[in-house]
């Protein structure tokens, strides 16, 4: 019963909103709450979870019943919605990424270090796991020293339907970097404990959405039109990051490419490296060694089906509200330096060149060995 007592709003009441909703009506809280614009989803809502709902946030922050709000809108609503959340005195869990452009996104950060309440940020691969393994055997030294991350999300073909607010930059502020190649982005960062960054080397691509004949075998985007709808994101990615010490990190990202889909997660150490798929539950050191004669040696390991990212994220959220502590994870500060290296990724894939990144003023805390 984590969240015993806790009252929770949810903004943003579709699916994501839903998830966290029952995720979090699992662990103990009380969803006494939620605010959308659509009037089916706000019936829905309030018939599943017996909820008072609102049109939108304003109502909801000040109802009294309120302690924690979980944010699941389109990225350019994420900033009023938290920092009025945040001024209200209450809990925030922000859905990734933190904002549309970074100087909205630090205005949030701006607001949370002001604010009574704790905010989070919802990436939840973090606690998938394989990462669960990965860190608890990185931790016993089983890696080395780590030196490169090879992070990869892509998809064949998974481009949102043109006309939807993933593709409209005002709403959603990027496109495969901003909605999918930021769960890799983070989790390199996490494993490596979100290193001093000093470059950054990016092209973005828009290469497939404009295109009015496009395969989607899948039928991932529905009524397929590029014409009539709008599409000013990109659709692809590459990019490299240099950290301190000689580390980096690889990155792909994709809604459309000829490529295989894959999100292969790959960590090289100078002891041991370590495979996996992003939010999955099975994990591979890799390892060579000299014991009777040279070998590899490739060990499998399988985690907890039962754990998924969502639940332990929104477990952590409630103790870490229960505790009446600070965040020891998906930090606001973690989510900053994120957002700052997505928009380097953004200005070099722009100017050509690789962009630096600034750390300044961030606290992303150590975990411990």
């Amino acid at each position: 019963m984590t969240g015993a007592e806790i009252g929770v709003g949810i903004v943003g009441l579709g699916g994501m909103g839903t998830l966290h909703a029952r995720s979090l009506e699992d662990l103990g809280a009380d969803i006494v709450a939620g605010a959308d614009l659509v009037d089916a989803q706000r019936r829905r809502f309030a018939e599943t979870f017996d909820a008072t709902t609102y049109e939108t946030h304003e109502g909801l922050v000040v109802d009294d019943a309120v302690d924690a709000v979980v944010i699941a809108t389109p990225n350019r609503f994420h900033e009023p919605i938290a920092v009025a959340a945040l001024e209200a005195g209450h809990h925030v869990l922000v859905e990734k990424p933190l904002a549309h452009t970074l100087e909205s996104a630090e205005r949030i950060a701006d607001a949370a270090r002001h604010a009574e309440g704790i905010c989070m940020v919802g990436f939840h691969n973090r606690h998938a796991a394989s990462m669960a393994m990965f860190e608890e055997y990185n931790s016993r030294g089983r890696f080395g020293d780590l030196t490169h991350v090879e992070a990869n999300y892509v998809r064949r073909r998974g481009v949102p339907g043109p006309g939807s607010w993933f593709t409209d930059r005002d709403l959603a502020g990027g496109g495969a970097l901003l909605d999918i190649g930021v769960h890799a982005l983070d989790l390199a960062l996490y494993a490596l404990d979100f290193p001093e960054i000093t470059e950054v080397s990016g092209v973005t691509r828009t290469t497939f959405g404009t295109r009015e004949e496009y395969a989607d075998p899948d039928g991932f985007g529905d009524n397929w039109n590029a014409e009539a709808d709008t599409y000013e994101v990109d659709d692809s990615v590459t990019a490299f990051i240099r950290c301190e010490g000689g580390r980096t990190i690889s990155l792909e990202a994709a809604w459309a490419t000829n490529r295989e889909e894959s999100m292969d997660f790959r960590v090289r150490g100078t002891q041991a490296g370590a495979q996996f798929d992003i939010g999955e539950t099975e994990l591979t050191i890799l390892e060579a060694g000299t014991t009777g004669c040279d070998h590899y040696s490739n060990v499998n390991l399988t985690g907890d089906p039962s754990m998924t990212g969502y639940a332990k994220q929104d477990e952590q959220f409630l103790t870490t509200i229960a505790s009446g502590g600070e965040p020891l994870a998906n930090t606001i500060d973690e989510a900053l330096l994120v957002q700052r290296v997505i928009d380097a990724i953004y200005r070099s894939s722009e100017s050509g060149r690789a962009e630096p990144v600034s750390t300044a003023e961030l606290e992303c805390t150590p975990r411990a060995d």
